[in-house]
This record gives C-alpha cells, sequence and structure tokens, in this order.
C-alpha cells in the first residue's frame, strides 16, 4: 500500500494526465482532486491539517529582542516517544537550553540538507544543459549574512 506522500504525488501525476495546465501550484492541484473526488477529508486529515496550520504560524512568529533583533519566537525539536517522532513547540524566551540547542541543531541541520539538495538538483541540471553556460551555485553565504544584517 501506498504512505501517504506517494498518494499525493499520485495525484500530481494524475493531475498531469488530466492534461491540466502546468506549472500548477498545490493548490490548483487540490481543488482539481477534490472536485473528481480523488481525494476527501477524513477525521484524522482534519486533524493533521489544523497541527500543519498550528505549525505554520508558529513558525512565522516573530519577536523583537532587547537588541532589537527580529527573531522568531517559537522553535521546534523533533524527537522520538514512544516509537514515534514528534516536534515539541516552545517558546525561545522561555524553553529549556536543551529545547533550544535541539532545535538549533535540527535547523541547522537542515539548511545543510537543503543546500545538498540543491548542489544535486544544480549540477543535474547543468549536465543536461551542456550546450548552456552552466548555472552557479555558491553555498558560502557569508557576504548573504552581513548583507542581510
Amino acid at each position: 500500500m501506498a504512505t501517504y506522500t506517494e498518494q499525493m504525488q499520485g495525484l500530481w501525476r494524475l493531475y498531469e494526465e488530466d492534461g491540466q495546465p502546468i506549472p500548477a501550484t498545490s493548490h490548483e492541484v487540490a481543488a482539481w482532486a477534490i472536485k473528481k473526488r480523488l481525494w476527501f477529508a477524513r477525521p484524522a486529515d482534519i486533524v493533521s491539517q489544523c497541527a500543519e496550520d498550528l505549525s505554520q504560524a508558529l513558525r512565522e512568529e516573530y519577536l523583537t529582542d532587547a537588541k532589537g533583533r527580529r527573531v522568531r519566537a517559537k522553535h521546534s525539536a523533533r524527537q522520538t516517544r514512544d516509537g514515534k517522532q514528534l516536534s515539541f513547540w516552545a517558546d525561545i524566551r522561555t524553553a529549556p537550553r536543551s529545547h533550544m540547542e535541539l532545535a538549533f541543531r535540527q535547523r541547522r541541520n537542515q539548511i545543510v540538507g537543503d543546500c545538498k539538495q540543491l548542489k544535486s538538483d544544480v549540477d543535474s541540471y547543468n549536465d543536461a544543459n551542456v550546450k548552456e553556460p552552466p548555472i552557479p551555485m555558491l553555498f558560502d553565504f557569508t557576504d548573504d549574512l552581513a548583507e542581510a544584517a
């Protein structure tokens, strides 16, 4: 049996096969899938959607610290409990240090993973399009961080 993620990926393929316009937003594909009765909300889906919406809202909550820096207020750290991986949220102002250390380490690892995937994607594109100049990709963010400060 396909995982839920694989089922969602299958909806995209069905959308393409149906001759729908590409590129498309995930909202457009979702509306199409619901209209075609290929997806429907189950009670567990509703709870999951609420949790995802809550997580997204928490990711977008910022505050200004004592030095005037805009910082994220809520931070998530993934932990395994009873064999299930769960995300635990805490406020930067009240979270235990152990939670913040784990949250920061995991976010850094996500950034490294994103950079690794981006490098693979760019390298693959460049290899497949040798008649065009390669798209350069720099992974030293020193100047970017200085400019953003």
